[in-house]
């Protein structure tokens, strides 16, 4: 099998985000992101949203990697639990396995660490395979 960087290249969302494939496969996904004031919040710290970019890419990274002939997935659920801040500088490592892959739909887990090895946030996310026609 391909990588999937090969087969499905990265976003413009996710170069936006400064998101750095590590590994990306069926059976695991690592990426990283370098924490710049413009993806902080207020109080200075990784904003949620952004991590959860960096997040969904990775749990998306293993449902595409997945997804049955002729489909596409798209994100049905998530469920984080933040644990830690992420500061600007920092850069969080975002590592994903399936825990259940099926015909209709997998299940990821994602958790994210700062580069200390200090857990930020752990994840569960629920892809759905749909077939895709423009």
């Amino acid at each position: 099998m391909a990588p999937v960087s090969d087969v499905h290249p990265p976003t413009a969302f996710s170069q936006l985000l400064g998101i750095e494939e590590v590994v990306a496969g069926p059976s695991r996904a690592v990426y990283r992101m370098t924490i710049s004031p413009q993806f902080a919040n207020r109080n200075g710290v990784l904003h949620g949203g952004a991590l959860m970019s960096l997040v969904d890419h990775c749990a998306g990274t293993i449902a595409f990697a997945n997804c049955p002939p002729g489909t596409t997935n798209v994100t049905l659920e998530a469920k984080t639990n933040f644990f830690r801040a992420a500061r600007i500088g920092d850069t969080v490592i975002a590592e994903g396995h399936p825990l259940h892959v099926g015909r209709t739909s997998v299940v990821v887990q994602v958790m994210t660490t700062r580069g200390d090895g200090k857990e930020v946030s752990a994840t569960t996310q629920t892809q759905l395979y749909l077939e895709w026609a423009d």
